[in-house]
């Protein structure tokens, strides 16, 4: 819905902006400085924008080629004005940026605000839409703005007062770019003051590579003198990766991360790099302490500034890492690539591709030495980001040993769901006889520290690791061997301990097989519509039974995920294993009424199905031979 009044139009903002603003109008911030971050952060970014697309058409400039972002504020009419000449927006432009949020994962984003009002400004910047935090501090926000290579006449003014809706008209604006003036609250006078504005600025903007530019403030003495006040810069207008490391400090990095990523937090660590010799790059690369709440969408911008010869090329480089790094922040500043690179040259630049190499190297090679010298901070580093790093498995066959040497699990070592066990560490406490890795999938940390596969490895003390996010199923589908040790489920296939095994198990094996023959066969019938097979084991030591999938067919965990993700799965069946010395197991051997031995075979593979994660097809039915089998014991 619109209404058109004198070339003045009111539009509806979309319902996820609606929301957002009421988030931001009605909630208390305790780092309310923040808007003025993110306005000259989105002003550095027309900025950028304008002097790239001028690579192509100089005319942009429009005669005007010093590009800086102006501050300037009025103590009377209680305003703050942030003005650009960079590329500024059409009126569709307009529209689309202040009018909607155009990026996915709106609702987890919404989801997120709220919970912690300490840190609700920081996620609304981390989300790029840091325009709305001006609505923290202002309750009526004017924006100006005139694209570059529009006529004067083709200008825009949008305004809002953050509530419902916003009015959008034509003006004539005779220089590009856009000024956005902020109507202050009644209670936020704190900002009408030159001081207070010029710490921020020094505090968050300090290494935009434009001048930032504030008027002077005149003595009484200057002002009697008839001296005119000027505009001077507030912040270094260096780009920072083009320091030596020797003259930027650790707080200065630390202000440049929290610039490119908008993260409220320090980074966990970075690595600043001058590569020299047949490429020539400079790269800050930047690890994050905590994940961002979209981490999980894969379509997420995501991805590297990258430069040549310190003109900004594009935003969320995403050529540049691989998707599994995707959390990786930073800048790539290159001088081996033309200035008018586009995205379409990038899919395919031999130069880009190295550059994507080296960078993933020096990534892992980065959480390498965190993990030798610094343990507290890698175990740190992997709850947050260790799910996202197992993807590299699957998708970086040229680093998968690097990779293997940072997974980090959950094992029957201690028992702790924090996964902070190395392969090495596994290797270094094997049995002597040990050949083998052993793992176990689950849905959950319970379901794998529970299972009933793990009873024979307790009673031996052979250590499995337990492997309970949805993606170890696809870690082990590509991670086979390590140092020459093959990884082997112990839920799928017979269980083969190999040299662990002694003479006199093996034996006892062979003899239960013969003393179990007649009620196996019995069991197989009873239950061939839900079993491939059924079979004594001595994997279990306490529980009844269990099932296992054949060797040759798919998990019983990855089936359920797949099917739970929609898939269509081909569906195989499990393999029952009795424990011969449990009572259940011995009841049923010598069972004679056939619908009772039937009731409590049916009831020993649901319990399996049960033990191992799974869910019932009839567990009304399960119920009723559980009541009845109750029943009958009391009798």
């Amino acid at each position: 819905m619109s209404e058109t009044v004198e070339n003045k139009e009111t539009l509806g903002f979309q319902t996820e902006v609606k929301q957002l603003l009421h988030l931001v109008t009605h909630a208390l911030y305790s780092n309310k400085e923040i808007f003025l971050r993110e306005l000259i952060s989105n002003a550095s970014d027309a900025e950028d924008k304008l002097r790239f697309e001028a690579l192509a058409n100089d005319s942009l400039y429009e005669d005007d080629h010093e590009l800086k972002i102006r501050v300037d504020y009025d103590a009377d009419a209680k305003t703050i004005t942030i003005k650009d000449n960079g590329v500024g927006m059409s009126r569709q432009e307009v529209i689309d940026h202040l009018g909607t949020i155009a990026k996915s994962g709106t609702s987890e984003f919404l989801a997120a605000l709220g919970k912690d009002k300490a840190k609700d400004s920081q996620l609304i910047g981390q989300f790029g839409v840091g325009f709305y935090s001006s609505f923290i501090v202002a309750d009526k926000v004017t924006v100006e703005t005139r694209r570059a290579g529009l006529t004067k006449d083709e200008a825009v003014r949008w305004e809002s007062c953050g509530e419902g809706d916003y009015t959008i008209e034509a003006i004539t604006k005779a220089d590009r770019g856009t000024i956005i003036t902020l109507h202050l609250k009644e209670d936020e006078s704190e900002f009408l003051d030159q001081w207070r504005l010029q710490s921020i600025i020094t505090k968050y903007s300090d290494h935009i590579s434009f001048p930032v530019l504030m008027k002077e403030v005149l003595t009484e003495e200057q002002e009697k003198e008839g001296k005119k006040a000027e505009y001077n810069a507030v912040n270094k207008a260096k780009a920072l990766w083009t320091l030596p490391k020797s003259k930027i400090t650790e707080e200065e990095y630390q202000e440049f991360y929290k610039h490119i990523s908008h993260d409220f937090q320090e980074p966990l660590t970075w690595a600043h790099n001058k590569v020299e010799g047949k490429l020539e790059y400079t790269s800050l690369l930047y690890l994050p302490k905590a994940a961002p709440f979209d981490m999980w969408n894969r379509d997420m911008p995501r991805g590297l500034k990258l430069y040549v010869q310190r003109v900004f090329i594009m935003d969320n480089a995403e050529q540049l890492l691989p998707l599994y790094l995707r959390f990786v922040k930073g800048v790539i500043d290159s001088n081996d690539l033309p200035l008018n690179v586009s995205r379409e040259l990038l899919q395919n630049n031999k130069v880009i591709d190295n550059i994507r190499a080296a960078t993933t190297k020096r990534i892992l090679d980065m959480l390498a030495k965190m993990a030798e010298n610094d343990k507290e901070q890698y175990n740190e580093f992997w709850k947050e980001f260790g799910p996202v790093i197992k993807e590299g498995l699957a998708e970086d066959f040229a680093n998968r040993e690097k990779l293997a040497k940072l997974l980090r699990f959950s094992t029957t070592f201690d028992d702790k769901e924090t996964q902070e066990i190395s392969l090495d560490d596994y290797l270094a406490r094997v049995q002597p006889d040990q050949d083998k890795i052993y793992f176990i999938t689950a849905d959950g940390f319970n379901a794998t520290r529970h299972s009933p596969h793990l009873e024979i490895f307790r009673k031996k003390g052979i250590e499995v690791l337990l492997l309970h996010e949805r993606v170890d199923e696809w870690l082990v589908a590509h991670l086979n061997e390590y140092e020459g040790k093959q990884l082997i489920s112990i839920t799928r296939g017979d269980l083969d301990l190999g040299e662990l095994e002694d003479e006199v198990e093996q034996e006892q094996k062979k003899e239960t097989e013969e003393k179990f023959a007649d009620v196996l066969t019995r069991i197989k019938e009873e239950l061939k519509d839900k079993t491939k097979d059924v079979r004594m084991t001595h994997r279990l030591t306490s529980s009844p039974a269990c099932i296992v999938a054949d060797e040759q067919d798919m998990g019983m965990n990855i089936q359920r995920i797949l099917k739970a993700a929609g898939q269509d799965v081909p569906t195989n069946k499990p393999i029952l294993e009795l424990n011969p010395e449990h009572p259940l197991v011995l009841k049923l051997q010598n069972e004679t009424v056939e619908s009772r031995f039937s009731e409590l075979s049916h009831v020993l593979f649901d319990q399996a199905v049960l033990a191992e994660g799974g869910t019932l097809d009839d567990p009304a039915t399960f119920v009723q031979r559980m009541n009845q089998l109750f029943v009958e014991m009391n009798h």
